[in-house]
């Protein structure tokens, strides 16, 4: 009997944050990894402690995703492994703060590029893999912001909602294959994600409502195997989404005008 290839979970942005957490979540399941980020060091030192300490098999590729040609070069280094893939988790992404005009219009487009375009075409690369399986999945990390317009993060939540929508629709595509698609929308997470945004007004405030990057992976991971459509944790980012369903959008856009205010 021919021995049984080996699967993997590819995570991007898995050097740290949401995207760390996920990926030991994942070893402790036994799960082996393929983690993708731009730091090297900190992916050589994930690897390190993952194997170490949980006994799985953590290959890494250190990568600039919003590079053009990042996504279809992340999917020819695994196609030249010879890696097979059950779970894709499409975590990398990030956003700006401000008002549009004033952004610097090449870091927006480089925001959609990861946010959009690279999980666009890593499902479309990595779905006839995952097809193969008796089981796979496929983990979209969107964001509350996907439900709402938001003032002075304009782009950043269109990207969001795109992710949202995107994910809804491939997950009925692909209903009666062996590849479940969910869609993960987290609001405040300790990761840094304000500072990077330059949202330090914002930061002191998101301390109140911040979750746990290790919590809020295993609420993810554990939505994922249970093959939900959309997760949503913490009841406070719950409620808001509600919110965002039946009230006016001008209303909920103006709540987030001054919420988000420059």
């Amino acid at each position: 009997m021919a021995e049984t290839q080996p699967t993997y979970a590819l995570i991007t942005g898995a050097s740290k944050g949401i995207g760390k957490a996920m990926a030991i979540a994942l070893a402790k399941r036994k799960v082996n990894l393929l983690l993708v980020a731009r730091d090297a060091t900190a992916l050589n030192d994930l690897q390190n402690e993952i194997q170490h300490t949980y006994d799985v098999t953590v290959h890494y590729l250190a990568i600039d995703l919003t590079i053009t040609n990042a996504a279809s070069e992340l999917y020819e280094w695994v196609a030249k492994e010879q890696l097979n893939i059950s779970i894709l988790i499409n975590n990398a992404g990030y956003g700006l703060w401000g008002k549009f005009s004033e952004l610097k219009l090449t870091e927006q487009l480089e925001m959609c590029q990861l946010n959009i375009n690279v999980l666009t075409s890593l499902c479309h690369y990595f779905i006839p893999m995952l097809q193969k399986e008796k089981q796979a999945y496929i983990l979209n990390v969107c964001s509350t912001a996907a439900y709402q317009a938001v003032p002075t993060m304009a782009v950043y939540s269109a990207t969001k909602a795109y992710v949202l929508s995107f994910t809804r629709a491939l997950r009925f595509e692909l209903k009666d294959s062996p590849v479940s698609v969910t869609c993960f929308s987290p609001g405040p997470v300790d990761t840094g994600f304000a500072a990077r945004a330059g949202l330090d007004a914002f930061s002191k405030m998101a301390e109140k409502f911040n979750m746990k990057p290790d919590e809020v992976a295993e609420i993810a991971l554990k939505g994922m195997f249970a093959k939900k459509s959309e997760i949503i944790p913490g009841f406070t980012n719950i409620i808001s989404v509600y919110a965002n369903r039946v009230l006016p959008k001008a209303f909920i856009e103006k709540i987030a005008a001054g919420i988000y205010k420059v």
